[in-house]
């Protein structure tokens, strides 16, 4: 594949920090054999989840953002390898089969205008839908770890074209990414998803009032049945909904097809990302949504996007560690 970087043994070498008398995750992981291909490996592998990343801030550029979510795989990978082998969480549950590295793209990209970053967005949306097709089709469900919420765009339309249906998603997040279908960037790959036929049903879970527009209003309103929200101020301000009560809600709406969980790190609060919050859920609430949506058997990906901890000039690792839970309960929660 294009752009791909394969785990190996000598990064894991690099980045397990072994203990007597423990087994850390990282030592029962599973790898690609570099003879293998990979539509062998995802065939025969026992690993249910394959984990990868996306190092790239293009599509946060393309939609006048703040970059700095290609740094997330790097803190969060020597996190998560770190944790305990348990009987709880398994390591050897997993494979880590690499990252997306278009540090080569987006160095290209530096002075690039919207229209030629936006050019750049769809050149990534082919190699991310490649690989969540391969995946997913293999029975497997994927891991994604970093880049921005353009992403969602390609996950959505591989899963849907490895289940040869429309799908669904549900998205934990203080924006809604439904922008105009204007070129492709971070606000709008949903928008594109649902427009081309990929995306059936779709949930905002907590988006902030402020930063949604009359329009996009508009467009979730004449299109309620497909498309709904709750607002994070009706359930944390106003005090008008119940956080569990929606959880269960959102799930009952998008359970009826496979579906997608998204999850902006955006809408946690104080969290280094492209578009940091003062003022949004905590981290235990996260782990809540993924939790409960990934309980259900037709949860078929998981994607954290937009951290940055290269933007957290004092515990970037802060980050990666909260990656690393989210990993955690999604794998619980689906095992």
């Amino acid at each position: 594949m294009e752009n791909f970087i394969y785990f190996n043994d000598n990064h894991l070498e690099s980045i397990v920090s072994k203990r007597e008398g423990e087994t850390k995750f990282g030592e029962k992981v599973k790898l690609k054999p570099t003879e293998q291909s990979l539509e062998a490996f995802l065939k025969e592998t026992s690993a249910l989840f394959v984990v990868y990343a996306i190092k790239e801030s293009i599509g946060v550029a393309a939609n006048l953002g703040r970059t700095g979510t290609e740094t997330a795989f790097d803190v969060a990978i020597k996190n998560l390898l770190n944790i305990q082998h348990n009987v709880l969480c398994k390591g050897s549950w997993v494979s880590i089969l690499g990252t997306f590295d278009f540090s080569e793209l987006q160095q290209q990209a530096e002075n690039d205008n919207i229209d030629k970053l936006r050019k750049k967005v769809s050149l990534i949306d082919k190699q991310i839908t490649f690989l969540n097709t391969q995946i997913i089709k293999a029975g497997k469900i994927p891991i994604i770890i970093g880049g921005g919420h353009n992403n969602a765009y390609g996950h959505i339309k591989g899963l849907s074209l490895a289940k040869n249906q429309s799908v669904n998603a549900v998205n934990f997040d203080a924006h809604t990414d439904f922008r105009a279908l204007e070129g492709r960037h971070s606000g709008n790959g949903f928008s594109y998803a649902f427009e081309e036929g990929f995306l059936d049903r779709y949930f905002i879970f907590g988006l902030h009032e402020n930063y949604t527009s009359k329009n996009i209003f508009k467009t979730l309103k004449e299109n309620s049945d497909r498309l709904q929200y709750v607002s994070y101020e009706a359930m944390e301000i106003r005090s008008e909904k119940k956080f569990n009560e929606q959880l269960l809600l959102a799930k009952q709406f998008i359970k009826n097809k496979p579906f997608g969980i998204e999850l902006d790190l955006d809408a946690i609060e104080s969290v280094a990302s492209s578009a940091v919050t003062p003022s949004g859920y905590h981290s235990k609430q996260a782990r809540q949504f993924v939790h409960t949506m990934g309980g259900h058997d037709k949860a078929s990906y998981l994607h954290l996007c937009e951290g940055a901890p290269s933007l957290d000039s004092t515990q970037p690792s802060t980050v990666g560690k909260l990656i690393a839970y989210l990993i955690t309960d999604f794998i619980k929660a689906r095992k």
